[in-house]
């Protein structure tokens, strides 16, 4: 059975991101919208790795974790320049090509 991802969001992600995600029936979530705005990046990838969702961000630290623990749901990482409409469509590439199982402990770059 091959798992479709979900992702979450955190706080550096517009959420016009998430709105278009959903239009794809894809399920999102997002940092402010699970109550984590002022959490840890530990207690982000922690919550991320309960709910087996991938970490979308723009946030370098994360990617510093990961390299020392990949015991994660994966990470996509955006550069910051990238505008909301490229995104979008890299993540939905993401979400078509690849499975949960895929992600696991990986990082893909958009």
């Amino acid at each position: 059975m091959v798992s479709r991802l979900r992702f979450h969001l955190d706080e550096h992600i517009s959420p016009k991101v998430a709105e278009a995600l959903r239009r794809h029936g894809v399920d999102v979530t997002t940092t402010i919208g699970a109550d984590l705005r002022t959490a840890s990046d530990t207690a982000q990838l922690d919550f991320c790795r309960r709910e087996m969702r991938v970490l979308v961000t723009q946030d370098a630290d994360f990617l510093r974790h990961s390299r020392t623990d990949n015991a994660h749901a994966g990470i996509v990482y955006c550069n910051s320049q990238r505008t909301i409409s490229e995104i979008v469509r890299g993540l939905i590439l993401v979400y078509e090509i690849l499975t949960v199982e895929d992600m696991q402990g990986r990082v893909e770059y958009l």
